[in-house]
């Protein structure tokens, strides 16, 4: 019966590499799969990192709009913080929408 299986694959050299390759593709903590999975990790990291530095680029231009203009500022403020002057009274209307 074992002599009906080419030499080659009785040969002890190649049975350890193949069972040294099927270690490595499957069953190592560096297997195939686990690479795939951060590879994908990895690109989708990059592109939350090039959403971010976008976003962290806007702001910083929006920040040095705000403080080269005063009266920028002082929207800015009223607007988003409701902020407003001694003596005045602030009134917020909130609008629903029908559907």
């Amino acid at each position: 019966m074992i002599q009906r299986i080419p030499k080659i694959f009785r040969n002890f050299y190649f049975i350890a590499s193949v069972i040294f390759v099927v270690w490595m593709l499957f069953f190592d903590s560096n297997d195939f799969v686990t690479q795939y999975q951060m590879r994908r990790q990895l690109n989708d990291l990059e592109a939350d990192k090039e959403h971010y530095l976008e976003k962290m680029a806007e702001v910083e231009k929006d920040r040095k709009e705000l403080m080269g203009n005063p009266a920028l500022l002082e929207k800015f403020a009223r607007e988003k913080y409701l902020m407003k002057r001694p003596g005045e009274d602030v009134f917020i209307v909130v609008v629903k929408d029908e559907e």
